[in-house]
């Protein structure tokens, strides 16, 4: 088996990723100083961008299908493991972020400053400069629902405040879990926990890694002298219907696997029923809020 300890495997998901793919790749180069190798985990894109993409150092992997997030990313680290690329690092980004010139080089600098880190993000800024909470606290039942019901009419809430943990965006520290928008994560450790929890379709399985990270005795590490710029949801917004139920069902999935014991049933079903009422209330905004927008 060959190993390339100093080559940074980068793996980014495209689900027809338009521009924003050339973007990603154009930033990279400036971002580190390390040899790095770009898979394409690609869930059935049809706008033919991650194919006309494909070139030295970008390859191109078909997962089979729409799989989902976490499942393209483990199928992508199957894949380097196969070929016995055995790095220490890899990073995972979304097609729509974009790297400042260093921001790479200053992540793996933070892991090796934090050995015990299992994974370690960026600052994040959203296209129109505002920092996106991106070192958020691993949500509690209380502040899981105070957030979901209180988030979007009362964003200052005391639950949503607990929950976003957003008021040292410009310190180096521990947090609960890293948006996994970028992430730079030790091979030790995504082994130790067996990669991503393929059950989430997408939303929620960067905070599920991220508490199962510190069960394992890893750490996320914010990093807040590394940034990059993150187009957030341009392919989700598209589908609101879909993106909303994956949420919603990702949200149940994370809070009743721990709460799993019997006498827990009833605040199982309780949640289940709560954000589907949720989920189907949220569905019905996004759409007559798309629809107004299609009549102007």
């Amino acid at each position: 088996m060959s190993t390339s300890s100093t080559l940074l495997p980068v793996i980014t998901v495209t689900y027809s990723p338009g521009p924003y793919l050339r973007s990603f790749l154009d930033s990279l180069p400036d971002a580190t100083s390390a040899p790095t190798l770009v898979i394409m985990a690609d869930n059935g894109s049809t706008d033919g961008a991650p194919e006309a993409a494909v070139g030295e150092g970008v390859e191109l992997l078909r997962t089979g299908g729409n799989i989902g997030y976490g499942a393209a990313i483990n199928a992508a680290v199957r894949d380097l493991d196969r070929r016995g690329i055995d790095s220490e690092f890899v990073l995972i980004a979304n097609p729509d972020a974009a790297f400042d010139p260093g921001s790479i080089d200053e992540l793996l600098a933070c892991a090796r400053r934090h050995p015990h880190a299992g994974a370690v993000g960026p600052r994040i800024r959203e296209a129109d400069g505002s920092a996106y909470p991106s070192a958020r606290a691993l949500p509690t039942l209380g502040t899981g629902i105070g957030h979901a019901l209180l988030g979007a009419v009362w964003p200052s809430n005391p639950w949503s405040r607990a929950y976003r943990d957003d008021v040292r965006m410009d310190v180096e520290r521990e947090a609960g879990w890293l948006s996994g928008s970028c992430l730079l994560l030790r091979r030790e450790s995504l082994r130790d926990v067996g990669g991503f929890d393929e059950r989430y379709f997408m939303y929620m399985e960067d905070v599920d890694l991220g508490d199962r990270l510190k069960r394992a005795g890893w750490a996320s590490i914010f990093c807040p002298t590394a940034e990059i710029t993150h187009t957030k949801g341009h392919a989700a917004g598209s589908r609101p219907a879909l993106t909303l139920k994956a949420h919603h069902e990702s949200a149940y999935r994370y809070q009743a696997d721990r709460h799993p014991h019997w006498w827990q049933a009833p605040l199982r079903l309780a949640l289940r029923v709560g954000l589907w009422l949720r989920g189907r209330l949220a569905v019905r905004a996004a759409l007559h809020r798309h629809s107004s927008e299609d009549s102007h």
